[in-house]
């Protein structure tokens, strides 16, 4: 994982926009957040993670056969950030490509991951998620401006042998999409169908723009049917998960999913106060710190969730 050195608390925004703290945290479960600083790219800090992936999967750059980053937020719009990443690490041998999911993006990516391994394309695959969002966050705008920090995770996926039914690896899989709720969260403008303007700067249409009830309403279901989904693919049930790790976006969506899937909040991975929602980031950046405070470890069975803008939404059963 891999986090700026700002840190940002609540108070930052009770001196510029109509809220509080305790606003704040009532309401998504925030306390802090990470902020890029001047020098920091969605590469660099995916490049930090990356290093930090490898060096515990005990893999070189140079034995690396593909990149796959998940972010929604790129350091440009051509090339491809992985590509960049690729450049940085010297990993001469990977193919390198963007997935933008939103939210889901690191779990597509892991998804696209598998799919490259199985079909023989290599063997070793480096994964991420990786977000910038203070680059296209509204701070004038209360209701997304509290919201989002900058982060990204990484995770080395090889090919494993299988050894019967306590192999290690991606036990079931599950990846959706709803277009049709595309304008419940979104930037209007700054694309190539609107592209950057002096209008379209003026209206802040290049901003994140999102209508949060809707959005959580969708949320909840959606992270639902993606447990359900998941679970069932592994012919699994909440019992037999010794840890969630849900995309960290509020924690009252975090709350609600656990308890749909019957683990308790004591089996269910919590990092929203620290780094608010880091979007692709989020679940990287959770398996990271479950791994360093041992709340994972070799055997255990994880279920990762997510729901984020497209709408996507995804999951995925994994024995570590």
């Amino acid at each position: 994982m891999a986090v700026p050195d700002r840190v940002v608390p609540n108070s930052w925004f009770e001196e510029r926009l109509d809220t509080s703290d305790q606003w704040i945290v009532d309401r998504t479960g925030i306390r802090e957040r990470r902020f890029a600083g001047p020098n920091d790219t969605v590469a660099s800090l995916s490049a930090t993670a990356a290093n930090g992936a490898m060096a515990g999967a005990g893999i070189s750059p140079e034995q690396l056969d593909a990149i796959v980053l998940g972010t929604a937020t790129p350091d440009r719009l051509l090339p491809a950030t992985a590509c960049d990443l690729q450049a940085l690490l010297g990993a001469t041998n990977a193919f390198a490509l963007d997935i933008d999911a939103a939210c889901p993006g690191f779990l597509f990516a892991l998804s696209l991951a598998e799919g490259l391994i199985a079909s023989g394309q290599g063997d070793n695959v480096l994964v991420l998620g990786a977000e910038k969002l203070t680059a296209i966050t509204d701070f004038e705008d209360r209701g997304t401006a509290v919201l989002f920090g900058d982060a990204a995770g990484a995770a080395v996926l090889s090919r494993t042998t299988p050894d019967g039914p306590a192999a290690r690896g991606i036990l079931s899989s599950f990846l959706k999409s709803d277009g049709r709720l595309a304008n419940l969260l979104y930037r209007p403008g700054g694309g190539s169908a609107d592209p950057i303007s002096a209008r379209v700067v003026e209206e802040r249409s290049h901003f994140m723009k999102m209508q949060g009830r809707e959005v959580f309403k969708a949320a909840v279901l959606a992270m639902a049917e993606a447990c359900d989904e998941a679970l069932h693919r592994a012919g699994m049930t909440g019992d037999d998960i010794d840890l969630l790790v849900p995309h960290q976006a509020n924690l009252r969506i975090i709350d609600a999913t656990a308890r749909h899937a019957g683990i308790p909040m004591d089996k269910v991975m919590v990092n929203v106060d620290r780094y608010g929602n880091t979007s692709s980031a989020s679940i990287p950046l959770a398996l990271a710190q479950a791994e360093a405070e041992q709340r994972i470890g070799p055997g255990s069975v994880v279920l990762l969730v997510a729901f984020g803008a497209g709408f996507t939404w995804a999951s995925s059963v994994i024995r570590w």
